[in-house]
């Protein structure tokens, strides 16, 4: 079993199985749909499947809430729960197969302008990081033209418990969304400079994610399609593709979702599929 992602490159570098030219591994994260967390599906990122806010599943972003309260500040604050029966991040398993528990804070202004916080279980005997991601993120949403709305901001992706090393790192990402009838497609991009965390190279991730609602129904589909180039990859020329297809119902301020997820992934860098396996990932959440 893995101890650590990075232990493992470190590990392969040595024995010279790896060129150095090889991409380092598995990220970190939130399909946080990416405005992925939660890469798009709340089951599959922080708040989405990739995941990013905007990103993630995806990730948690202000636009992203369902439930609130307003103050005359222009002020609004909402919460989110999620049982999930996996964490996927960008299709990459982050709790070891394991049912995962994750939630956050958010306080938006009128303006659009948002700050908030994430956080979820992680299996830490095999991803290496600890037992849970916080993420961190604020950032700019809101409509730019009729039918079209845009997302910008930063995000940390922290792991206070991790071991010794370089495990947090940050990201800047944006995405547009265009919505016509029932259906929205989104697209996206997130960006890791240069980090320690990130063995000293940069990540890019791309990604658009389609949802059509099925008229008179509490039923949404989902597709979600990402393409990440970089050290947060479990391939050895650091590309990868994930994807992930499901469906959501919501009744009042819970979403039931499940999704079909996966991500590429070269048996040289994950054995066995420990990470990088497709799996069906089942989710309740809650948002107030």
């Amino acid at each position: 079993m893995l101890t650590s992602i990075r232990g493992l490159r470190t590990a392969l570098l040595f024995a010279g199985i790896v060129p150095l030219a090889a991409p380092a591994f598995a990220n970190t994260a939130n399909e946080k749909t990416e405005t992925e967390r939660n890469d798009g599906f709340v089951a599959m990122g922080a708040g989405n499947l990739e995941v990013v806010p905007g990103l993630s599943a995806s990730a948690p972003t202000a636009e992203g809430s369902a439930g609130h309260m307003a103050d005359e500040s222009g002020l609004e604050f909402s919460a989110n729960v999620a049982l999930v029966s996996e964490y996927r991040f960008r299709g990459v398993d982050l709790s070891g197969g394991e049912i995962a528990i994750q939630g956050g804070f958010d306080v938006a202004h009128d303006s659009g302008f948002y700050v908030g916080t994430w956080a979820s279980s992680l299996d830490e005997q095999t991803v290496g990081y600890g037992s849970t991601e916080l993420d961190l993120y604020g950032g700019w949403g809101g409509a730019i033209a009729e039918g079209v709305s845009a997302d910008i901001g930063l995000i940390g992706y922290l792991y206070p418990d991790a071991g010794p090393g370089d495990f947090d790192y940050v990201e800047v990402y944006g995405s547009l969304t265009g919505e016509l009838g029932p259906a929205s497609v989104t697209g996206g991009i997130a960006y890791a400079p240069d980090q320690d965390s990130l063995g000293g190279s940069d990540n890019l991730y791309l990604y658009t994610d389609v949802a059509v609602g099925i008229p008179d129904t509490p039923v949404t589909l989902n597709g979600h399609l990402g393409y990440t180039d970089g050290f947060l990859t479990f391939t050895t020329d650091s590309e990868a593709l994930d994807w992930s297809i499901g469906a959501d119902f919501v009744t009042g301020p819970v979403t039931f979702s499940l999704a079909y997820v996966g991500v590429e992934g070269d048996a040289l860098i994950d054995p066995g599929g420990t990470f990088t396996d497709d799996a069906v990932v089942a989710s309740v959440s809650a948002s107030f």
